[in-house]
């Protein structure tokens, strides 16, 4: 049986807690003053927010309702998914409350303060649900889901947010990760980075001021 390319998971993992982390650093300037954030900005702020928690939640919606059923299908009684399952039932508070704080410091009902709590509380839930996922359930999917299967199944993992998607390889992949994608699909992809990137770059500009 051919071994499944994980490849695309590991970038959006990586993307997922990368963007948290930045997320996080912006709140924590914001709250001491480091950074400033004038009403366009911060609506870009809450924009932002609003969008990596919407990709976040349907990464792990999908797992749960694609993922997970053709891991157990496929390994048996060699894995048990419960714990993880419990933790994206945990997140999903998480994210509306991110949500939520974005929101409330862009129209000023709610300070940065806020705003850095929840972020900081999402950003350690995840970094550890992501760290055990990747320990536990690669391992048993590189053993016991055909590539075919897992092949089908990345296409569910993809979120309707194809820019968003686009900017996460873009950003995330390293060399050989890009490489090895550009094998794949071909020149398409280059040319859909060229149309996305400018942009994903004004966007980060005004999100993280680079």
């Amino acid at each position: 049986m051919d071994t499944p390319d994980l490849t695309g998971i590991r970038i959006i993992h990586r993307a997922m807690r990368g963007d948290v982390h930045r997320l996080l650093t912006l709140a924590k300037d914001l709250d001491a003053g480091r950074q400033q954030a004038d009403a366009t900005r911060a609506a870009a702020i809450a924009l932002f927010t609003d969008d990596l928690c919407a990709m976040i939640h349907h990464h792990h919606t999908r797992e749960d309702k694609a993922l997970w059923p053709v891991i157990e299908r496929s390994a048996g009684a060699a894995v048990d998914l419960t714990d993880l399952s419990d933790d994206h039932a945990e997140l999903d508070p998480l994210l509306d409350r991110g949500r939520l704080a974005a929101r409330a410091f862009a129209s000023g009902r709610g300070g940065a303060s806020e705003f850095e709590a929840a972020v900081r509380t999402l950003s350690e839930h995840l970094d550890e649900h992501i760290e055990e996922e990747e320990l536990r359930i690669f391992p048993i999917i590189e053993q016991y889901v055909s590539a075919a299967d897992w092949k089908a199944l990345e296409k569910s993992l993809r979120s309707e947010n194809v820019r968003f998607e686009l900017a996460w390889v873009d950003q995330y992949a390293n060399p050989d990760e890009m490489a090895h994608i550009r094998k794949i699909t071909g020149p398409i992809l280059g040319l859909l980075l060229t149309l996305s990137r400018p942009g994903h770059r004004r966007r980060q500009r005004l999100v993280f001021g680079n």
